[in-house]
């Protein structure tokens, strides 16, 4: 599988609001930066943050623009974005430039050590 194909492997997992495995493609000690300059590390609080998303029930669709790799590790720089509702009954639209780095495991699989989706840009409206 290739970082491009991991990362279209999340959208699938994030629009199935399929929590469990969604955290199961971070590795054990990754982090995620839920806000710009909000950064959480572990799981369980990986999840938390996800789950703020999830419970939106909106769909994410993301575009990979590139992709540096050298031996185990990717740096993946995407465009993403988010239409949900949010907990008012409004519509939440939120778009941003992420930079990832993934690790890939012995049986050629990929987790994510660091999820920065507002790596570049933020453009949100409420």
């Amino acid at each position: 599988m290739t970082p491009k194909e991991f990362l279209s492997s999340y959208v699938e997992k994030f629009n199935a609001r399929d929590i469990s495995s969604l955290i199961s493609l971070y590795e054990t000690n990754a982090c995620f930066v839920s806000q710009p300059g909000q950064i959480v590390n572990g799981l369980e609080n990986i999840r938390q943050s996800l789950q703020s998303f999830i419970d939106m029930n909106g769909n994410l669709e993301t575009k990979v623009n590139g992709v540096i790799q050298t031996s185990d590790i990717a740096l993946v720089n995407s465009e993403w974005s988010f239409n949900g509702t949010g907990p008012d009954g409004k519509l939440v639209t939120i778009a941003g430039k992420a930079i990832d780095v993934l690790r890939q495991h012995s049986d050629g699989t990929w987790g994510i050590l660091i999820d920065n989706p507002w790596g570049t840009d933020l453009q949100m409206s409420v």
